[in-house]
């Protein structure tokens, strides 16, 4: 989810996930507190009772740590789906490693579609994510809806790609410029090259390819390899969010 509504919004936000709806065969609504929002508990709950979909994609701050047991209460089933933590940087104020000899990072305008699906099929095939918490949604259409999602990115804005001596793809990175901040959408290295610091070189890679003075990056609330990562590179935890699944109670019966 992207840093303007987790954090820039300012309201509550409720809209139709028609990809999800698609890819995962029932209706899906996205309902998101802003971090600015300041929005009240009866509010929530009036947005979530408006919606007719089979699934409300429900996120709020992680602060309101007594909402969970009203939702749960509710007449929809209430799925504890993790949370998604936001951390940023100051573009410049990296602590970049060392120029690895041989290798090249930079942003490519077009990357090829298959070649895509296979560095995500092989980055993200294991990573828990939020749909990973409901038993309606598989992880192999939820991996497909990753790799769509890559695919859409990159035709729009092209993706930041390590490439090594032999011009191998070593890990991508896709990324959203906006005026404010650049964010980092989705980021990775093929498991062949983790553990080796090419993590650290594509961030930097994506510094230089920022056109902002921020750099912004979220995950989920498990994923603390790769969080590491980021205090080891500079960046700084601002938000968290909870995730929370409100499923039509006979949707999971069946």
């Amino acid at each position: 989810m992207s840093w303007y509504d987790a954090l820039e919004a300012g309201e509550l936000t409720s809209k139709p996930a028609e990809y999800e709806s698609k890819r995962f065969g029932v209706s899906v609504d996205r309902i998101t507190v802003s971090a600015s929002a300041g929005t009240p508990l009866d509010e929530v709950l009036a947005a979530v009772d408006k919606s007719a979909a089979d699934v409300v994609v429900l996120r709020y701050p992680a602060r309101e740590v007594s909402w969970f047991a009203a939702l749960a209460t509710g007449s929809r089933t209430a799925l504890l789906a993790d949370s998604l933590v936001y951390w940023a940087l100051p573009v410049g104020k990296g602590r970049r490693p060392a120029p690895l000899a041989g290798f090249n990072a930079s942003l490519e305008e077009s990357v090829d579609d298959d070649l895509l699906d296979d560095l995500v099929g092989d980055i993200f095939g294991d990573y828990g994510n939020h749909y990973c918490a409901n038993p309606l949604f598989k992880r192999s259409e939820a991996l497909a809806g990753y790799q769509e999602w890559t695919r859409r990115s990159v035709a729009q804005a092209g993706a930041v790609v390590l490439r090594g001596p032999d011009r191998r793809v070593l890990a991508l990175a896709t990324i959203d410029q906006q005026r404010s901040w650049t964010e980092v959408e989705l980021a990775g290295v093929v498991p062949a090259e983790q553990g080796r610091g090419r993590y650290a070189h594509l961030l930097a890679a994506v510094e230089d390819a920022s056109t902002s003075r921020r750099l912004v990056i979220s995950t989920q609330g498990h994923n603390t390899g790769v969080q590491r990562a980021w205090a080891r590179y500079g960046f700084e935890p601002v938000h968290t969010l909870l995730t929370v699944h409100l499923v039509t109670a006979r949707l999971l019966l069946a």
